[in-house]
């Protein structure tokens, strides 16, 4: 997959932590917990650290950037998913919590997925490649 195929789609992914970022981030126990109020803090930071590059559509920082932050992300799902019924047990917290695990799943698929596609040829693969379309060109011309 390019990059450019891959923006929309990892848009989405970060729709779905944005409305678990809100969902969150006005329940008063997330906010009254010292830890679980980072899990809306990181989604948010995360999120807005890509915002700038995706606005200037420099799609490659937006993906540099993105790896970055993934790590963490992974993290906090994985907190978030442990600890959230330390704080309430209601099937809300429960399906933030699959659909925050699913999320960052899914953006690390498609980073998983992507094509160097802008990353410069070494200069064996160029001189390869030119070789490779004289001899077909000079097959070509020896048929006719």
């Amino acid at each position: 997959m390019t990059i450019p195929d891959a923006i929309p789609l990892l848009n989405e992914c970060l729709a779905h932590l944005w409305m678990i970022r809100t969902y969150l981030k006005h329940q008063e126990e997330v906010q009254d917990d010292p830890e679980m109020i980072e899990v809306p803090r990181l989604l948010y930071d995360s999120i807005r650290a890509v915002e700038p590059s995706f606005l200037k559509g420099d799609f490659e920082t937006y993906v540099r950037r993105l790896r970055g932050k993934v790590g963490k992300l992974k993290k906090n799902a994985e907190f978030f998913a442990r600890e959230y019924k330390r704080i309430s047990a209601h099937t809300n917290y429960e399906m933030a919590s699959l659909s925050y695990t699913g999320a960052v799943k899914r953006i690390e698929e498609i980073l998983a997925s992507l094509t160097k596609t802008s990353s410069p040829q070494s200069p064996e693969s160029v001189i390869s490649e030119s070789n490779e379309a004289e001899e077909e060109s000079n097959s070509a011309s020896s048929e006719n």
